[in-house]
C-alpha cells in the first residue's frame, strides 16, 4: 500500500490560535469567491456546484460560465499569493493577497476585475453560516493575512486532498468529488449507500439536497469556536444504532457531539506527528466508514472497489501495521 504520497515532505504544524485572524479573513474571501461560483455555474446535486477545489497552486473554482458566453476561472493562488481570473479568450487579471487587504476591499477588487472582463454577477453580499455577520462591502475589520500560515494551510490541504482521493478510489458506489465547501472551510469527501434517506422530506431545503441518500462523510477543517485545533472528521447520516460504541483508529480518535449528531474526530496533530501519517489517516477513514456503514442501505462487499486493498491489508492498516 505504498504511493507517491509517502514521499511528501514533513507536514507542518498549524495551531489555530497562531493564525485565527488570517483564517477568518481567508474564510470570508472564500465565501465571496464561492458565491460568485454559485451564480456562474449550473446547479448540481448535493450542492456540488458550490464547492471549490484544490489545485497545484491553491484553490480554484474550475470553469465558470458568464451570461455573455465567456467561460472563466477564479484561482486563489497560495504560491504567489494572488487572486487570479482567467477567461477562455486569453484575458488575465489579478491582484495581490496581502496583510491589510480587508474583506470589503477584496470584494471590491474582485467585482472590479469581473466588471472589466464583462463577466460580473450579483451575489448576496453577506456571510453564510459563520459567526461573522458584517456584509462583505462593509467589512473593514477582517484584513489579516499571514503568508507563512496560509502556505502551511495550503500544504496540509494538498496532502489531505491526495489521501482522500486515494481513499475515494477504494469505493465503487456513488461518491462526491474531494472538494472544499466555503460554508465551513472544510475539505470533504462523501460516500453514498444508494438508499434514499428516510427522513429527507422533513429536512430544510438546503439539507434535503445534501442528504437525499444515506451517507458517510469525511473531511478536514482547521478548527473553529467549538473545536480549537485542526481536525479530521467523519459522520454518518442517518446514524446507525450505537454509532458511538463503534471502535475508531488510531486510539487518539474519538466520538463527540457538537449539537448536530455524532462526529468522529482525529486531531491533525496526531496525524502530523505519526510515524506514517498517510496510514494513520487512512486507518481513521476506514474505521469511521465501517462504523457508519452499518445501516440497511449499505452493502459493503458490493460497494468495495477493485482498487481497495485486500482484507488482510485493511486489517493490518486498522491494527497499526499498515
Amino acid at each position: 500500500m505504498t504511493t507517491a504520497i509517502d514521499s511528501l515532505p514533513e507536514l507542518p504544524a498549524l495551531p489555530l490560535e497562531n493564525w485565527e485572524p488570517t483564517k477568518d479573513t481567508l474564510h470570508l474571501w472564500a465565501q465571496i469567491v464561492g458565491k460568485i461560483k454559485m451564480a456562474s455555474t449550473a446547479p448540481r446535486n448535493h450542492w456540488w456546484h458550490a464547492a471549490l477545489y484544490v489545485d497545484v497552486r491553491g484553490l480554484t473554482t474550475r470553469r465558470l460560465h458568464a451570461r455573455n458566453g465567456v467561460t472563466f476561472q477564479i484561482d486563489v493562488d497560495f504560491v504567489e499569493h494572488r487572486l487570479v481570473v482567467r477567461t477562455n479568450g486569453g484575458a488575465l487579471e489579478s491582484f495581490p493577497l496581502a496583510d491589510g487587504l480587508s474583506v470589503a476591499r477584496f470584494d471590491e477588487e474582485l467585482h472590479g476585475v469581473l466588471r472589466r472582463l464583462g463577466i460580473d454577477v450579483p451575489i448576496r453580499e453577506v456571510p453564510f453560516g459563520v459567526p461573522m455577520k458584517t456584509p462583505f462591502p462593509a467589512d473593514a475589520e477582517h484584513a489579516a493575512y499571514d503568508e507563512g500560515a496560509v502556505e502551511r494551510f495550503w500544504r496540509i490541504l494538498d496532502w489531505t486532498d491526495s489521501v482522500l482521493e486515494e481513499f475515494a478510489g477504494w469505493y465503487c458506489g456513488k461518491t462526491s468529488p474531494v472538494h472544499l465547501f466555503w460554508h465551513s472551510l472544510d475539505l470533504a469527501l462523501t460516500r453514498f449507500s444508494g438508499r434514499a434517506f428516510p427522513g429527507a422530506s422533513e429536512l430544510d431545503p438546503v439539507n434535503r439536497e445534501a442528504y437525499s441518500h444515506d451517507v458517510v462523510s469525511f473531511g478536514f477543517w482547521v478548527g473553529d469556536a467549538r473545536v480549537r485545533e485542526p481536525t479530521y472528521y467523519a459522520y454518518a447520516a442517518p446514524e446507525p444504532p450505537d454509532l458511538r460504541a463503534q471502535p475508531l483508529r488510531p486510539e487518539q480518535a474519538h466520538w463527540t457531539d457538537l449539537g448536530t449528531g455524532s462526529l468522529a474526530l482525529l486531531p491533525y496533530e496526531t496525524v502530523r506527528t505519526a510515524a506514517d501519517p498517510r496510514a494513520t489517516l487512512l486507518a481513521f477513514l476506514e474505521s469511521a466508514y465501517r462504523a457508519g456503514a452499518r445501516g440497511p442501505g449499505w452493502k459493503r462487499e458490493e460497494l468495495t472497489s477493485s482498487w481497495c486493498p485486500e482484507p488482510e491489508e485493511l486489517s493490518a492498516l486498522l491494527d497499526g501495521r499498515g
